[in-house]
């Protein structure tokens, strides 16, 4: 016997015709009917609301409006197929069929982060960008123990260089390096007498946290923060939206995101290799705390806009095929 998946939603006459059509069917095709609500899910119902009623049967689907023979041949062909399959033991049918025959704690905890994976994402990056705002507020409380621990646990993950980096409870918010010639402001080799930023002396500036009248470092740098800030405040707009921004074209992450953090990041980096022929052609330059931040921003933000709505389209993709299993299931 076949199996036939029938999405409708309440208060559909063209759905309550082709149910009576399938069970009017059933003698000659005989099928197992499974009806899914489409309101029932909400990426169900964005991918079949303008559809219904659509009938699935095995890899054959119908979509209104068909008419009588269609809806016979589409039987037709899905019994056909599940003989023939059964007649040559095909290991992936049986497979198949041994897999939909149990929905697993797999299964559930697969469709668990299919409905919630945005607020995972949410709360890693929330805990991601918030923790490094720690390590100063422990210093200030005088925990040295749990702010130098928060500073070890971001060291693979960020330079940390106090030249480029933001700081709490002090006179300024940053100290630039000098070299980027920001006025009226106190440099980083004025507060921290660190003037030789040559390998590995600039490991001097990557363990400075400040002090008291300073104030004390961030454990995560200028950059990161507004990359992952941005990030986070995407995501919580396309929370509040219901998921329904589109994704941007690839073009657009490259030319809004990836380029202006990439031309200010990389130029710079090229520009303080110690290489003559290096420096002529890319004179010595130090991005601004502005610069760092909005080149951070921009490409933080299109990323998530580039890949939040991929992973959305993913995740509806795989709640479908849950959901439908689980019907199947739950009428057994």
């Amino acid at each position: 016997m076949i199996t036939v998946t029938l999405y409708t939603r309440p208060g559909c006459h063209l759905c309550e015709q082709a149910e009576e059509e399938l069970n009017s069917l059933q003698e000659q095709f005989p099928h197992r009917l499974v009806l899914i609500d489409i309101e029932t899910d909400p990426a169900i119902e964005k991918a079949y609301a303008l559809e219904i009623p659509v009938i699935e049967a095995g890899p054959y689907r119908l979509k209104a409006p068909f008419t009588r023979q269609e809806l016979q041949m589409t039987l037709g062909a899905a019994r056909d197929r599940k003989a023939h399959l059964e007649k040559i033991n095909d290991n992936a049918y049986r497979s198949s069929i041994a897999q939909s025959q149990e929905f697993t704690f797999g299964d559930r905890l697969s469709y668990w982060i299919t409905r919630h994976y945005l607020a995972i994402f949410i709360v890693f990056l929330l805990l991601y960008v918030g923790t490094p705002f720690l390590a100063p507020v422990f210093r200030r409380a005088g925990w040295d123990g749990p702010a130098n621990l928060v500073y070890k646990l971001y060291k693979p993950l960020c330079h940390q260089w106090g030249f480029r980096s933001w700081f709490l409870f002090g006179e300024q918010a940053y100290y630039p390096h000098a070299a980027a010639q920001i006025p009226d402001v106190l440099t980083f080799e004025e507060v921290s007498n660190i003037t030789d930023y040559n390998d590995p002396s600039r490991m001097d500036a990557r363990w400075y946290q400040g002090d008291e009248f300073v104030g004390y470092k961030i454990a995560l740098c200028e950059r990161d923060v507004a990359i992952w800030g941005a990030m986070l405040l995407f995501g919580l707009l396309y929370a509040a939206t219901g998921r329904r921004l589109p994704q941007i074209p690839w073009w657009l992450w490259i030319v809004a995101g990836l380029f202006p953090v990439g031309l200010d990041g990389f130029s710079q980096l090229l520009s303080q290799i110690p290489i003559d022929f290096i420096q002529s052609i890319f004179p010595y330059r130090e991005s601004t705390p502005l610069l760092r931040t909005l080149t951070g921003i921009s490409f933080g933000w299109m990323t998530a806009w580039f890949s939040f709505p991929m992973v959305e389209e993913t995740m509806q993709d795989s709640r479908r095929i849950l959901a439908k299993k689980f019907a199947a299931l739950r009428k057994d």
